[in-house]
């Protein structure tokens, strides 16, 4: 995907003075509730009328949507509101019923993304189509898996392309849904900057109050869009009612969020390059701090290679996380930050002393 300048064209197209909103219900649930929803939206900054026709659900016996039956209510939506719609689709015969119903914009949700095998029979399902296909994360933090999905449609001569951040499952139990993991957004933005990245915040939250924090960080991240969950009477969806919000709520919430200028300008620029210019002198602190700390590392590999002891230490590495902690705090800083840098600096450690016990 050398050149993905292409990849903004649809996005461009639309003509938008605002970031783009993709906004409907969970799941299609009834016509008359799809319709609703829409008309409601039509007045709203959401261009795009999404709902779950297919819904892929961890244990069976659960709502798995009506299916192609709502189609044609989509078909209504667009017809009566003017918004484009849009579905996600998960097989061979989802694409094929979407075409036939002239769908707008398909995405791949994140149980698909993580299956190669999968992505490729949609790609050749869709080969030179027009329509704009989105990529959802898939389930882990695995960003080449998320990238190989994207390059797979690219390959099929899709050219209408974006993926759509909805967060990445955790064994441990956050504050999350979905935990953000926003460096793996924003690499992805690094490496393809013409790439649009649409937010999903109902499904990193999970809930509805977190939805307008999130999108904020989104949008202060430069993301091109949100996918918000909007249901006419979230709290008796059929599907993820706790992460639905109203279509005035999303009125309320896109009226408060604050969209930055791409760029610094000005007065603005020269007092960035002076800050930014002490952040280059203290990072090269950090690592030149690292690179001494390796070198005491590698002492202590020697030693332990001479004594025959083992490399890891269980009781000190307690010690060293739980001293960390605490000491960050006092500097103001997040526990959860400071872990996450010790643990990369104890693995590194431990890759050092294994290199001196082992000489490989």
């Amino acid at each position: 995907m050398e050149n993905t300048k292409e990849f903004r064209t649809w996005l461009d197209d639309m003509q938008l003075d605002h970031p783009l909103v993709i906004a409907g219900p969970c799941s299609a649930e009834t016509e008359e509730q799809v319709l609703k929803i829409a008309h409601e939206l039509k007045n709203t900054d959401a261009t795009v009328f999404r709902a779950g026709v297919w819904k892929p659900r961890t244990r069976p016996g659960g709502f798995e949507g009506v299916g192609a039956v709502a189609l044609p209510w989509l078909q209504r939506v667009r017809k009566e509101t003017g918004m484009k719609i849009a579905v996600e689709v998960a097989n061979l015969a989802h694409v094929k019923l979407a075409l036939e119903a002239d769908i707008d914009i398909l995405w791949l949700g994140a149980r698909t993304t993580v299956n190669p095998f999968a992505v490729q029979e949609i790609a050749d399902a869709l080969n030179g189509t027009d329509k704009i296909v989105l990529v959802k994360n898939p389930i882990n933090p695995d960003l080449a898996l998320w990238l190989g999905g994207v390059e797979r449609l690219h390959t099929a001569n899709i050219k209408n392309l974006g993926v759509i951040h909805r967060g990445f499952s955790s064994y441990k139990k956050t504050s999350y849904r979905n935990v953000p993991q926003w460096q793996l957004p924003i690499e992805l933005k690094q490496r393809f900057p013409d790439l649009p990245i649409i937010n999903d915040p109902s499904h990193i939250c999970g809930n509805r109050t977190g939805i307008e924090g999130i999108s904020q960080i989104a949008l202060d991240l430069n993301f091109e869009g949100l996918m918000i969950e909007t249901h006419v009477d979230p709290d008796n969806a059929w599907s993820d009612a706790a992460q639905q919000i109203t279509p005035g709520r999303l009125v309320e919430i896109m009226d408060d969020l604050k969209v930055r200028e791409p760029k610094a300008e000005g007065e603005a620029l020269n007092q960035l390059t002076e800050l930014r210019a002490e952040i280059d002198v203290i990072d090269n602190h950090i690592l030149d701090t690292l690179a001494e700390r390796m070198k005491v590392v590698e002492k202590i590999g020697e030693v332990k290679k001479g004594k025959n002891i083992s490399i890891l230490q269980d009781d000190r590495w307690a010690t060293i996380l739980e001293t960390v902690k605490k000491e960050a705090v006092v500097r103001g800083l997040s526990d959860a930050f400071v872990e996450f840098i010790f643990k990369a600096i104890h693995q590194e450690s431990i890759n050092h002393q294994e290199t001196i016990v082992t000489g490989k």
